[in-house]
């Protein structure tokens, strides 16, 4: 029991390490996606779907690359992505109320 719980542990640790890699390079989108979101006319502009579709296919072909499962790897770009485009969505409706 012992050992399963110093393996746990270390995995959580190096998981945590993962975490701060991870969000800062969610910052570095987020901030790209906010330098977008007023080149962006309009709603269809904003929600880009032939832009989501490229992307989606993009990042399957790269996690069978890196031995991750493709459709895990769909549902968090396409949750991410939704998440921006409300970001984008919003940044749209706050400059035209202004």
């Amino acid at each position: 029991m012992e050992d399963t719980a110093s393996a746990l542990t270390e995995i959580r640790a190096r998981i945590d390490e993962l975490d701060g890699e991870l969000v800062a390079l969610l910052a570095r989108r987020e901030a790209l996606v906010r330098q977008a979101a007023p080149l962006k006319g309009d709603d269809r502009a904003v929600r880009a779907p032939e832009r989501v579709a490229q992307v989606v296919a993009r990042v399957r072909v790269l996690a069978s690359e890196a031995g991750a499962d493709p459709d895990v790897i769909e549902r968090i770009y396409r949750s991410m992505i939704q998440v921006f485009i409300d970001l984008e969505a919003d940044q749209h409706r706050r400059r035209a109320d202004a």
